[in-house]
């Protein structure tokens, strides 16, 4: 042990580092000179067994980064010669043919060819399955849960998700935190205070075996024990839920930095278009119009082709094949569709070829308002319809920002390449403290550089052009789930699960890793310097010392240890995600019938007096037989389910209350369809329809936008 010691001592010297070694071999040879060989033999032992608790500690600490590494892939099954062959993961190319057996990690990045069902707990922390397509993409690292898989490689084994997730880890092993670092400079002068105590011992009372027990009790000191303990249980901890960071020192910084820039694109928002509003002629339904734009838009790789595809899918209709199509990039697409001449595209592209319709003028109004986007739709020369498009924010944005300040977060930012109004449109939603629109990266990269003169900048961000912004600040964010390998690895922490309300939850638990590490110090050397006075007094001999310095080593380590638990924050989901997607796909459903309030109080001026009963009777019949039902059944069974899971005598009261606005406007509009003439209402009675209509329309979206939050939140796995 002695000879363990001295080697030690030699290799921290070495390193510049104060060797708190040095006071465990003083105390042996001390005691071997007093013929305390007892005492000897016991601080060894102690020494030895404070070694394996600690080893035992940093074990058990990096046990959710080691999975990850033990996880690693060796070998893919490639198609070879027409014959599926086992193959080292280092020859296998972009464009190979490959096959994952159930239960075999997926090799590389890639497109699937077959369906399957992914496990992907260990790159994102989610325990449920996922079922995907043929076509779509997956990452490396993954688990085939289902039947065995075929795919096509996209990227070679070093250049696939899970190799660059390997290296983040072996960095954030290899890495010394600073906190360990600030134990060392503590550790310096606790060596010299405990000399200096023990020489002065020494000399006051004469007697050696005072000096000596002075030794023991310093011997080995918790303060480096503990330290690395904690910090390394909070980077674990933070593995766990799906948050990679990749040292102390970014663990430390994202607990103490209090301003954050984002990225708009990807990160607050979902980084691709979806539908918000069709609107339509008097004579078509919006329908009609979303079945013709996305039946064109199937022969279009512009990303909102896609968007308008995946829409039509998703409401179950029908698509043609187009035929004869002619896109012109960057501005639309023309082809025939069932026989007619479909035209989809930009304002300026579809009315080179169908006049503008009379209501047309006020959509493009609505959506320069509201940093939105609109495809246009022609049919044989007429403008029947346009569809809105916007990114949308995402779901867990709005509780991500505010878990955010709630954990001394002072200030968020917003940096983005988009335009001044879109930018300025999700900033206000979000109410973020600043907007910087019309960025280029090196723009990015001097707001960085400028906020750090205040303190700590963090900057969250998912694209190639976020890099710099990302290497420059004090804790760069990377979305790992869906961001761009550039990102990934010039960011300091990276989300491995496409959420970004764990960033708060990860600055929960550094703050917790950095107070508790901070607690060890002060506790370590607390405790060390009180049992050095009752030893410098005669009142603990050696022998006792040593004990009595296990248990403070023992003590140091447990408290250490606590950094892998996260005190609860209130009730944790289960919802299950199955019943969250269900309730999701049900708020889908009710896209049509939503979309149709707006229009109707949109249309109600310019509609003939006679067809206003009509039209609005026939919203009250859908309003009646979807909405309605679909709000009952929440009330009675949804909620009842949801309340237990957060506390309270009734905490969906403000929700059920919406559900009650909604029935007796409805109850309302229906009273008004039947008691209204023939010939249709007056002025007066058409603003008062009007106004009614808007209002519904506003609430019965906020009420669904409220519950998608509280889904989404809800069915994150504790």
């Amino acid at each position: 042990m002695l000879a363990a010691l001295t080697a030690s001592i030699l290799a921290a010297l070495r390193r510049r580092e104060a060797g708190i070694d040095i006071l465990a071999a003083l105390a042996i040879v001390f005691a071997l000179l007093l013929n305390e060989w007892l005492t000897a033999a016991v601080i060894a032992l102690m020494l030895a067994s404070g070694r394996t608790l600690e080893d035992y500690a940093r074990a058990r600490a990096r046990s959710e980064m080691t999975a990850l590494l033990s996880h690693a892939p060796r070998e893919a099954i490639r198609l070879d010669a027409g014959g599926w062959i086992s193959t080292p993961l280092d020859r296998v190319a972009a464009g190979d043919s490959l096959l994952v057996r159930h239960g075999e990690v997926i090799p590389v990045d890639g497109t699937l060819t077959s369906a399957a069902e992914l496990d992907e707990s260990t790159l994102t922390g989610e325990s449920r399955c996922r079922a995907c397509s043929p076509g779509e993409v997956v990452r490396s690292g993954a688990v085939n849960a289902g039947s065995p898989l075929e795919m096509v490689a996209s990227a070679s084994a070093a250049d696939s998700t899970f190799s660059g997730i390997v290296r983040l880890v072996e960095s954030a092993q290899r890495a010394r935190s600073p906190a360990a670092r600030l134990a060392d400079r503590y550790a310096l002068g606790f060596v010299g205070c405990t000399l200096l105590v023990a020489a002065g011992t020494w000399m006051a009372s004469g007697e050696a075996m005072r000096a000596l027990a002075v030794l023991v009790v310093a011997t080995p000191c918790p303060l480096i024990l503990a330290v690395p303990v904690a910090i390394v249980s909070g980077m674990s901890r933070c593995a766990r839920r799906g948050v990679l960071i990749k040292d102390g020192a970014a663990l430390e910084q994202l607990a103490v930095a209090r301003t954050l820039f984002f990225d708009k694109t990807g990160t607050l928002t979902a980084g691709h278009a979806r539908l918000v509003a069709i609107e339509t002629g008097p004579a078509e339904i919006p329908e009609r119009v979303l079945r013709l734009a996305a039946s064109l838009a199937q022969a279009s790789g512009h990303v909102i082709s896609d968007a308008l595809t995946c829409e039509a899918h998703a409401r179950q209709l029908p698509l043609s094949a187009p035929q004869g199509v002619r896109e012109t990039p960057g501005a639309g697409v023309v082809g025939i569709v069932d026989g007619h001449t479909v035209a989809i595209g930009s304002f300026d592209f579809v009315t080179a070829t169908a006049p503008a319709a009379p209501w047309s003028e006020r959509l493009v109004r609505r959506v320069a308002y509201e940093g939105a986007s609109a495809v246009y739709v022609s049919k044989d020369g007429v403008m029947i319809g346009a569809i809105q498009m916007a990114d949308r924010i995402r779901a867990d944005t709005p509780r991500a920002l505010r878990l955010l300040r709630r954990e001394g977060v002072t200030r968020i930012e917003m940096l983005t390449g988009d335009r001044a109004d879109v930018a300025e449109t999700v900033g206000a939603i979000l109410q973020v403290d600043a907007v910087h629109a019309g960025q280029t990266p090196a723009d990015k990269l001097a707001a960085i550089q400028k906020a750090r003169h205040d303190g700590p900048v963090m900057m969250v961000g998912d694209g190639v052009n976020d890099a710099p912004a990302l290497a420059t600040a004090d804790v760069g964010i990377a979305m790992g789930a869906q961001g761009a390998a550039a990102s990934s690895e010039a960011a300091d922490v990276v989300l491995l699960v496409d959420r970004l309300d764990r960033l708060a939850e990860a600055r929960r638990v550094a703050q917790r890793s950095r107070r508790i590490a901070i607690e060890s110090v002060y506790m370590g050397m607390g405790l060390s310097l009180a049992a050095m006075g009752f030893a410098a007094i005669g009142a603990l001999p050696p022998l006792a010392g040593a004990v009595l310095q296990e248990f403070i080593d023992i003590a140091a380590i447990a408290n250490a240890l606590r950094a892998l638990r996260l005190p609860s924050t209130g009730p944790r989901s289960i919802l299950s995600h199955d019943d969250a997607d269900q309730f999701k796909r049900e708020h889908a459903q009710l896209e049509p019938v939503i979309e149709q309030i707006r229009q109707l109080a949109d249309e109600m001026p310019g509609l003939p007096a006679t067809a206003v009963k009509f039209r609005l009777a026939d919203l009250g019949e859908r309003l009646t037989r979807q909405l309605i039902p679909h709000e009952k059944h929440d009330d009675r069974h949804v909620y009842p389910r949801l309340a237990p899971l957060l506390g309270g005598d009734d905490p969906l009261a403000s929700m059920s209350a919406a559900h009650r606005e909604i029935f007796h406007i409805t109850r309302t509009l229906n009273h008004m369809a039947n008691d209204m003439p023939a010939g249709g209402p007056d002025a007066d009675w058409l603003r008062e329809i009007q106004r009614i209509l808007y209002g519904l329309y506003a609430i019965v979206r906020l009420h669904c936008e409220q519950e998608e939050e509280l889904f989404h939140t809800l069915g994150d796995s504790a």
